[in-house]
């Protein structure tokens, strides 16, 4: 199906079932139940079988329309995709319509204060007490975990085998005594990301996902899907919030729809977001603006191409790098990121020192530009994106590991 056949398909389809009176959890039901959260997903699994990019289409269709989107949230960028690759049909079953129905929020906790770039290196044990475990450890820069209430957890199962086949992915309920979420305040003045402690927590048996000492495995798939969202061209879907401490699904639908990302959000600025404001201050004829605005043209369209190269080489089968393109997609987004800040506070001049609500249009190129470096992180380091791409790609030569081969337990003894 065309864009343009889609487009008219949601379009009729909200014509006929958009209603402003139902409450947002009642009317993502319905949204859900027509396949429209997730139109990339196969009918039996909840969504229309049509092409991974039908999300971003469906979604801009029924902003378009006047309709409150659907659900967004990682949940339904990293969580459901990895348990439909990964789980039991029982989990699927119990797990995956919560989040395609906007039910339940979502948080990773995966990096920790010493297992970042070197995720495989991580601490965080869980010990098994019958038919659950016992989590003991720290996670740290969670989104969204205040928001969420489940967590994608990495924790170590085994000391006593190679660090990277120790490993347990689970889905963690975060309402409980044992986990302290505390926000981080950044240098943008917001406290997106978190600090989780886990004091013996537990989880079910039931909800570790891809099996005991499998966790490194699951979490390339979660890895995958997130660089493929967040990555240029990849159109990630943040807000709407899912879940009840998203604020969202007692509301009336119509309500909701008006409202606008809150300002608590990340600024992150795109190319037409620039040109916008070259055009409203006048710089457009500036020549180093210009040459800035056309690379940075460049770089969105490359990404855009980039995407759906991976996309046609995930929807095909063939084993085409699709994988590695998530990878050099993640490194793209990151230049755009930074570079479209840069040339905001070009354009804007003097006012690029002055924050919100100061500054120019708010102090909108500001947050972006002291934002920015993030961009270099999040995902995955640049320097790991790179690393992936070499080894995987190009087939240069892994560095020397000298913890290779060797059980965990006695790399923590050195």
């Amino acid at each position: 199906m065309t864009t343009t056949g889609l487009w008219d398909e949601v379009q009729a389809w909200l014509d006929g079932h958009w209603d402003p009176e139902l409450s947002v959890e009642e009317w993502w039901r319905v949204v859900a139940a027509a396949g429209w959260t997730v139109p990339h997903l196969s009918v039996e699994q909840g969504g229309r079988g049509m092409p991974r990019r039908a999300g971003s289409t469906v979604r801009a269709a029924f902003a378009e329309h006047g309709a409150l989107r659907p659900p967004g949230g990682l949940g339904l960028l990293m969580a459901a995709p990895t348990i439909l690759t990964h789980g039991t049909p029982e989990q699927v079953s119990r797990l995956v319509p919560p989040i395609v129905e906007g039910r339940v929020g979502w948080c990773q906790l995966f990096s920790e204060p010493g297992a970042g770039s070197d995720l495989a290196g991580l601490t965080t044990r869980a010990r098994r007490d019958g038919d659950r475990w016992v989590i003991s450890g720290q996670k740290v820069w969670s989104s969204q975990a205040l928001e969420a209430d489940y967590g994608m957890l990495l924790a170590r199962t085994d000391l006593d085998v190679p660090k990277h086949a120790g490993i347990s992915w689970f889905a963690l309920p975060l309402d409980q005594p044992g986990v302290t979420i505390r926000p981080l305040r950044e240098m943008t003045g917001l406290a997106v990301f978190n600090e989780v402690f886990l004091d013996d927590a537990v989880v079910d048996h039931a909800d570790l996902i891809g099996g005991e000492g499998n966790g490194w495995t699951v979490t390339q798939t979660t890895l995958y899907f997130e660089r493929t969202g967040i990555g240029a061209g990849g159109g990630h879907a943040g807000f709407p919030w899912p879940g009840p401490k998203g604020g969202m699904l007692g509301r009336r639908a119509g309500d909701a729809a008006l409202d606008e990302p809150p300002e608590s959000s990340v600024q992150v600025l795109a190319y037409p977001d620039v040109v916008e404001l070259a055009r409203r201050l006048g710089r457009t004829g500036d020549p180093a603006i210009r040459r800035k605005l056309a690379q940075l043209h460049t770089l969105t369209e490359t990404g855009r191409w980039n995407a759906l190269r991976a996309r046609a080489e995930a929807e095909s089968g063939r084993d085409g790098g699709g994988a590695s393109l998530a990878n050099v997609g993640k490194l793209v987004q990151t230049r755009i990121v930074k570079l479209a800040a840069e040339v905001a506070v070009d354009i804007v001049g003097a006012d690029g020192m002055l924050a919100a609500p100061d500054g120019a249009g708010g102090g909108q190129a500001t947050d972006a530009f002291v934002f920015a470096p993030a961009s270099s992180i999040y995902g995955g380091t640049d320097e790991i994106q790179r690393n992936v791409i070499a080894e995987r790609v190009l087939g240069l030569p892994r560095d020397h590991r000298p913890d290779k081969g060797i059980p965990f337990r006695a790399t923590l003894q050195k």
